[in-house]
């Protein structure tokens, strides 16, 4: 392929409620989608983090600054654009793998539309639609709490999140055990809410049959968590702190996490995802596909690779309308299974409505031209 334009477009998507964390409120999707096109097709991709460094050191206009000065500038130089030649010729840079997950999110769709196949395909798919479940943001109260669960579950997901933070913690989930049995499968976040000294309250978490508990200590302290896991029965999930499969591997060497959230953006694109998900697969480590709000153009490549042999646990791929009244896509849509398609049209399956996209912009910007 031969790189011809770069364009960034910056949208802001109302989110349907606020969603909670222990690090923040967010009210809307407010980041951009990288337009890349070349001589033979155009790709799609969405940039993960928000306008504020919280929950990652990267943010909407640093990621904006690396693609323009240093990313893109390596890409171009390239004699031959290929996917696979991206990660080699963007080595150098240090870090920045959402941005870096972004510019190939958008290659590899263009480089497949141009060979006519489906992410899912490239990937290894082993199946045409994934189990979903939903993340429940941090409530006001208890009964607010249960009764947003309650419609979750008649919507048809299939598990059930809970964040979780200090205050917040054992008896939300003691309340939802109670309303909605030991059957339900459910798991807690605490998007690194925790210290080792918190220990023994986070073991009263093991008397509720959780599936796991998803990075409760400090980011990329894989000792700490492997202190923590000899204390609980929950099985440990690490997420911000698996930047890679190496990361990925001395994690479950350390016995730091049984489990693997694997967020394609956070490793720095899919080509790593799929080698984060070959690790733990290859230990007997089940790994399930997290969620960063994305619009239907993160969330469409999300579930392609969540349909991989090892994605054993439902992710946060939910329906569009999770978070969206109208997204910027064709919405995915719950089956009565609690299930959602995998796209299977070239690349990433799925392209932009342009009145949505016409809506919700606000800049739009070329980074390069050829």
């Amino acid at each position: 392929m031969k790189l011809e334009r770069v364009e960034i477009v910056h949208v802001a998507i109302p989110l349907v409620t606020p969603f909670r964390t222990s690090f923040g409120t967010m009210t809307a999707k407010d980041t951009f989608l990288l337009r890349v096109v070349t001589d033979s097709a155009e790709g799609w991709s969405e940039f993960a983090a928000d306008p504020e460094p919280l929950y990652c050191s990267e943010f909407v206009a640093g990621a904006e600054i690396v693609l323009r000065d240093f990313l893109l500038p390596r890409v171009a130089a390239l004699p031959h654009l290929t996917t696979a030649a991206l990660a080699p010729a963007l080595a150098k840079i240090k870090g920045h793998e959402l941005a870096k997950a972004a510019l190939e999110t958008a290659v590899l769709d263009a480089e497949l539309r141009g060979h006519g196949m489906s992410l899912a395909t490239y990937l290894g798919a082993v199946r045409d639609r994934v189990p979903a479940g939903v993340s429940v943001g941090i409530k006001n109260a208890v009964p607010e709490l249960l009764d947003d669960v309650e419609r979750y579950l008649a919507e048809g997901y299939v598990r059930i999140k809970l964040k979780i933070e200090p205050g917040w913690d054992v008896e939300p989930v003691r309340a939802v055990r109670e309303r909605f049995g030991d059957d339900l499968p459910l798991q807690v976040d605490a998007n690194t809410a925790y210290t080792l000294a918190d220990a023994e309250h986070l073991r009263r978490l093991d008397a509720f049959g959780l599936l796991l508990i998803e990075e409760p200590l400090e980011e990329n302290n894989l000792y700490a968590h492997a202190q923590l896991q000899k204390r609980l029965r929950t099985p440990v999930c690490l997420d911000e702190s698996l930047h890679h499969a190496r990361d990925t591997a001395s994690a479950i060497a350390l016995d730091a996490c049984r489990v693997v959230n694997v967020k394609p953006a956070r490793v720095g694109g899919y080509l790593e995802a799929r080698r984060v998900h070959d690790v733990a697969h290859a230990h007997g480590v089940p790994v399930w596909c997290g969620g960063m709000l994305e619009t239907g153009i993160g969330r469409a490549p999300n579930l392609a690779l969540a349909a991989l042999p090892g994605f054993t646990l439902p992710g946060d791929t939910s329906a569009s309308s999770r978070y969206f009244a109208e997204d910027i896509t064709e919405p995915f849509v719950l089956d009565a299974d609690g299930h959602l398609p995998v796209p299977d049209g070239p690349g990433i399956g799925v392209t932009p409505l342009p009145d949505a996209l016409r809506r919700f912009t606000r800049a739009r910007r070329d980074l390069y031209t050829a």
